[in-house]
């Protein structure tokens, strides 16, 4: 047997542990991927991979193959579960370090913008989508998944049956969203998906949406840095300045983390704009641009 074939048989072990702990098919992919390419640098076995190998592999994601974080830290974890699951190695596995992730603030969009981003697509099929987003806070994954059928306007409950991790839950059906989805129904009239793709049984590409809403945002004339994802941060973070506790929040937005959702505290406006600024405490006299005028020499002599 070659090491390439070694390696798909391992890979293809991989995958099986990995579903069998009810892991996304997305991580399934992720994780293989990034093995897959790890056994390609070292050229051989991955069951005869040293620790070193993998530190080599870690710097060539960095020095050379400039990977973001994301994509360090998904790999990462990939030969994590290959060594300390899959193949049961605990030495090599302690040995892998994760990157330190960035933490940027995340853009957040005043409703007057989101009207006017959503006022520039033309597609009601995408238009509707992006309405879905901010008005149940959703993730763009979340959104594409949804079908007819997660709609209960008895109970004005909207089914996020494909969360995160695979994990479900109900947020609340707006009544204005509830109509703009009837009227878009109106439109498609699809049998199994909400946001078809080429057929009713596919699911909208999700890079369409992300095409649609920077152009949108460009039109709009939003200088921001405006992805899907903003409109869940918009969502979120008009819930807290409407007063909304961020348990509450953390729940409908599908975190397993309080601290995810704190994250929120610290773009709320009220909260910013009620904060002062030291230099406001000090005397007139003190601030650098005040001078005292200097008395006229010649009307000090009259």
């Amino acid at each position: 047997m070659t090491w390439q074939e070694r390696n798909k048989e391992l890979l293809q072990r991989m995958s099986e542990d990995l579903a069998l702990r009810n892991l996304s098919a997305s991580t399934v992919k992720l994780y293989t991927y990034h093995v897959r390419r790890f056994g390609e640098f070292i050229g051989h076995s991955l069951d005869d991979a040293t620790p070193e190998q993998i530190r080599s592999f870690q710097l060539h994601l960095i020095q050379v193959r400039k990977a973001s974080w994301s994509a360090f830290n998904q790999t990462v974890c990939g030969l994590r579960f290959l060594y300390g699951t899959t193949l049961s190695r605990p030495w090599g596995v302690s040995m892998i370090p994760f990157g330190k992730r960035p933490k940027p603030l995340p853009a957040v969009l005043g409703s007057g913008e989101v009207d006017k981003l959503l006022s520039c697509v033309s597609s009601i099929k995408h238009r509707t989508l992006l309405l879905t987003l901010y008005a149940a806070g959703l993730r763009l994954g979340e959104a594409t998944a949804l079908q007819i059928t997660d709609i209960d306007s008895a109970r004005m409950m909207l089914r996020i049956a494909r969360g995160k991790g695979n994990k479900e839950r109900l947020v609340p059906l707006s009544p204005r969203l509830l109509e703009a989805l009837r009227e878009y129904w109106r439109h498609v009239r699809s049998t199994n998906y909400l946001f078809p793709g080429l057929s009713f049984d596919a699911r909208l590409n999700a890079t369409t949406i992300q095409k649609t809403c920077r152009f949108a945002a460009v039109k709009a004339g939003i200088a921001k840095h405006v992805t899907p994802h903003t409109l869940r941060h918009s969502f979120a973070t008009g819930l807290l300045e409407a007063g909304v506790d961020l348990p509450t929040i953390g729940q409908l937005l599908g975190h397993t983390s309080f601290m995810t959702t704190m994250v929120y505290l610290h773009v709320r406006r009220p909260h910013l704009d009620s904060t002062p600024s030291p230099i406001d405490w000090l005397p007139v006299r003190q601030l650098p641009r005040w001078q005292q005028p200097n008395p006229d020499p010649e009307q000090g002599q009259r």
